[in-house]
């Protein structure tokens, strides 16, 4: 497993895990689109840096909305905010072993 730092960073990776492209039938974490996971205990503030495949994709707003859901499901006083970015660009070399073999 991927470890970003701390308990709850490593916890949201976890929770991430189970948001699913709905084009590709892979969790966003192994295909590579979420970057870094901000955790602020002080000020109750979680800011996910991701990307999606292409800045087309049309399931973008439902992957966006699913990670919001996912991470309030275990932090609900929390603000949360997702910063959407562009670069790097992804790629499929993004992707872990296990995407690649659900893939082919």
């Amino acid at each position: 497993m991927k470890t970003f730092g701390s308990e709850n960073e490593d916890r949201i990776y976890l929770l991430l895990k189970g948001v699913i492209d709905p084009e590709l039938m892979v969790n966003i974490i192994d295909l590579g689109l979420v970057y870094e996971i901000f955790f602020d205990e002080k000020n109750q503030a979680i800011t996910i840096r991701m990307t999606l495949t292409s800045p087309e994709c049309p399931m973008g707003e439902a992957i966006q909305e699913d990670v919001m859901q996912r991470i309030k499901t275990d932090y609900e006083n929390y603000d949360i905010k997702i910063d959407l970015v562009w670069e790097p660009q992804w790629s499929t070399s993004f992707m872990s072993d296990e995407a690649k073999k659900q893939l082919g």
